[in-house]
């Protein structure tokens, strides 16, 4: 054997090995040196998107920074000067939860009380909590990225860049000031976005009633819907049917009482006694006034023609009896449809009794003050003794839970700043079609269907430790 041949053992001990070469490029700056070799080489545009230090590396964070250093050291080594600073997000959420739990903060009224000031500069001392041990795995996992050049969402510089970014898109037209319905976790009091609300779905168990709206002028007729979220029929401002499918007026043989249902949903009543005295499309409906169920925005009659039936295809056959509530601030297709029926307009003021903890406003009288979900059973009862509730039941079904605080979530109307997403949808697919993809499936299929239904985006948070968009000055 050639002794200038070094011998390979039988066995080699990897991580042994990883270590000397790290220990190589670090005694000799070879990254550094290598970024200088191509200083002037055409530019390759590499953004890092930035993680939180208030929490660990995981396998998510190592399998995406593996991916990004391949990508990165190949462009180089196709000619390429690729500049790679590390970033951390230090905003938000993530570091205002932390410090809620540590100093037992519940809600905003709790901040006020200390001082934005004192409970920002409590986010701000851990918003690096674990920096040291994030350098540490990036850099042994042979990731070439630069941590002494990094940025920081605080820093005023790159406040400075969003700020002039959301001004570009405002001087396009491309921003605008509304309400929308939104994924709201009452626990961290701020809306979340589509994304954030499909992370963290549960199987729990609901109140499922049937509830008997009284049809004006008529004595014991009452028209029935189904929900498993009581505690937004005080918000009630309309009745949705489907116009082409079969309802049935059915009496109770025992008590007179009369009752509208889909035909196919007559069962959801659970009363044995009934008898059909008429069937007809629920195209008939359409325009019916009924009596509003609680007192509380009953001059939305007047104002705004509401507590009649509506109707619209989406209401389906496959759950609850086909006569659809409507609290309108409290759910999308709510707000579409009564927006598209004039029983709202995009700036009147709101019917949303909700304060920013999930408890009833003052508004709601007989509950105020209680949070929503705990108000269901009063509502019920209330509703029973009223002799408008026809039946009561259960359900279990996949709800949304905040995926910070692990508290259901509630849909809910949130004042925004809204960037104008479905308005550019085309220029983006257009922009998809240009790029390269692997595997090029994503490119066709998954994402491609995405940008297809992207919707406008809700970029406001209700956050102490941010970002603020007043000081754009509109």
């Amino acid at each position: 054997m050639d002794s200038s041949t070094e011998h390979v053992p039988e066995k080699i001990n990897f991580a042994e090995e990883e270590a000397k070469i790290l220990k190589i490029w670090n005694e000799n700056k070879t990254f550094e040196k290598s970024l200088e070799l191509a200083k002037n080489r055409p530019h390759y545009t590499f953004f890092d998107g930035p993680p939180f230090a208030t929490g660990l590396p995981h396998y998510g964070h190592i399998l995406a920074g593996t991916i990004k250093d391949v990508v990165t050291r190949w462009a180089q080594q196709t000619g390429h000067y690729v500049e790679r600073r590390f970033g951390w997000d230090t905003h938000g959420l993530p570091v205002e939860y932390e410090i809620d739990k540590a100093l037992g903060i519940s809600g905003p009224a709790d901040v006020m009380a200390m001082g934005i000031d004192k409970y920002n500069a409590e986010c701000r001392k851990i918003v690096m909590r674990y920096a040291s041990e994030w350098e540490h795995s990036v850099n042994r996992m042979g990731r070439w990225i630069d941590f002494k050049n990094d940025y920081k969402t605080m820093y005023p510089w790159f406040m400075e860049s969003v700020w002039w970014a959301f001004s570009e898109l405002f001087k396009k037209g491309l921003v605008y000031k509304g309400v929308k319905v939104m994924p709201y976790s009452t626990a961290c009091c701020t809306p979340l976005s589509n994304f954030e609300a499909g992370l963290n779905y549960k199987m729990v168990n609901d109140p499922a009633v049937c509830v008997g709206f009284k049809v004006e002028n008529m004595e014991n007729r009452y028209l029935v819907a189904w929900t498993t979220t009581p505690w937004t029929l005080p918000s009630n401002l309309a009745l949705v049917v489907h116009p082409d499918l079969e309802y049935v007026l059915a009496r109770d043989k025992n008590t007179n009482v009369e009752y509208i249902v889909m035909e196919c949903r007559l069962g959801e009543l659970k009363n044995d006694h009934l008898e059909i005295l008429e069937k007809f499309p629920g195209k008939k409906l359409e325009g019916t006034l009924y009596e509003p169920l609680f007192p509380y925005f009953k001059h939305m009659r007047q104002e705004r023609n509401a507590f009649r039936v509506l109707v619209n295809t989406f209401v389906t056959t496959d759950q609850g009896t086909g006569v659809v509530h409507e609290a309108p601030y409290f759910g999308e297709i709510d707000f579409q449809v009564c927006l598209e029926n004039k029983i709202i307009t995009k700036d009147m003021k709101v019917v949303c009794p909700v304060d920013e903890t999930g408890r009833f406003t003052n508004e709601v009288s007989d509950w105020a003050g209680m949070y929503v979900k705990e108000a269901d059973k009063l509502i019920i009862k209330n509703l029973k003794e009223r002799g408008h509730l026809v039946h009561r039941g259960e359900v279990e079904h996949s709800y949304p839970f905040c995926w910070r605080s692990d508290t259901p979530l509630l849909y809910k109307a949130v004042p925004s700043w809204f960037i104008r997403v479905e308005e550019v949808v085309p220029k983006l697919l257009e922009n998809n079609e240009k790029t390269y993809w692997v595997p090029s499936i994503v490119k066709e299929k998954r994402f491609a269907n995405w940008l297809r239904d992207a919707r406008d985006w809700a970029v406001s948070r209700n956050r102490f430790w941010g970002h603020t968009n007043k000081s754009l000055g509109f």
